[in-house]
């Protein structure tokens, strides 16, 4: 049916461990778990992007200092 690859969850195992998850946290903490998380996320990808935007700017400087040596 679904063949595991190494890093990725088929759907038998995500239910598992939703049920688990469920059995540990209960129904009333399981929202606020998932929101902790989907912050955590979102945060996480706003500094690798605002990394990116650093990077990005320091390059445009260099070159510009490049340009204005010649």
């Amino acid at each position: 049916m679904f063949t595991p690859v190494i890093g990725m969850i088929t759907p038998t195992v995500a239910v598992i461990v939703l049920v688990i998850a469920l059995i540990l946290f209960g129904p009333g903490k399981l929202p606020e778990l998932g929101k902790s998380l989907g912050r955590g996320i979102k945060e996480f990808k706003a500094a690798t992007n605002e990394e990116e935007k650093i990077a990005k700017d320091n390059e445009k400087v260099k070159e510009i200092e490049n340009k204005d040596k010649e």
